[in-house]
């Protein structure tokens, strides 16, 4: 029998963070003055969070003529996006039913590990996980294995003994997690599978794909 260990992806699977980002984008463009217009392009560069930010930062000062440096614009982000992070009910009760049956869970993510903590404890979610592994902090990136391993063992748990991966990305949570040797589920979002080995479970959010695990694991 597979163990009862679930490790989540955070951003866009435990939390909205594309809806995060567009409410940042609607606070520069407030800030500055930008027009409407401009939040699209500002959503449509940061590519759904997989722009690397110094590139992203360098792109928006550029554009919108901006006087903060890309250092600066970039520090400010990484305080005011995980503020804009809303804790999902439904998840916090999914996840805590899980563990009121015996289910061991983890945060497994890729990202600076102060923007991530930060977005982990405006989420509300340390207090219904048992630990998180962030890749700026360990120095490796999923879909490495190693990083999976890290999430596994801070939740107490053996990650040769099997689990579960959820998440959105069909490379780094689904490609890893098999990697990792855990069965997955992949957060769709409206999208189509990409291709490639296909995950165990195919769920719309992650408040379904826990009932999945709830029901059929």
């Amino acid at each position: 029998m597979t163990q009862l260990l679930a490790l989540f992806d955070l951003d866009n699977t435990l939390v909205d963070r594309a809806d995060a980002h567009r409410r940042w984008a609607e606070g520069l463009v407030a800030r500055h003055g930008l027009g409407s217009g401009a939040i699209e392009w500002l959503v449509a560069e940061d590519g759904d969070g997989l722009t690397p930010k110094d590139r992203y930062f360098a792109a928006v000062r550029e554009r919108f003529g901006l006087r903060e440096s890309v250092e600066e614009l970039w520090a400010r982000y990484r305080t005011e996006k995980p503020s804009l992070i809303k804790p999902d009910p439904g998840v916090q009760a999914g996840l805590a039913r899980l563990r009121e049956r015996g289910w061991r869970i983890g945060i497994v993510t890729n990202g600076r590990e102060d923007t991530q903590v930060a977005t982990i404890m405006h989420a509300q979610l340390s207090v219904v996980v048992d630990g998180w592994a962030v890749s700026g902090a360990e120095g490796i990136k999923k879909p490495m294995t190693e990083l999976f391993a890290i999430a596994a063992s801070r939740c107490g748990a053996d990650l040769a003994l099997g689990g579960w991966m959820i998440g959105d990305s069909a490379k780094a949570d689904v490609g890893g997690g098999q990697s990792a040797g855990l069965s997955t589920i992949w957060i769709d979002r409206g999208r189509t599978w990409p291709g490639g080995p296909a995950p165990s479970r195919i769920e719309p959010n992650a408040a379904a794909a826990i009932d999945s695990l709830l029901g059929r694991a």
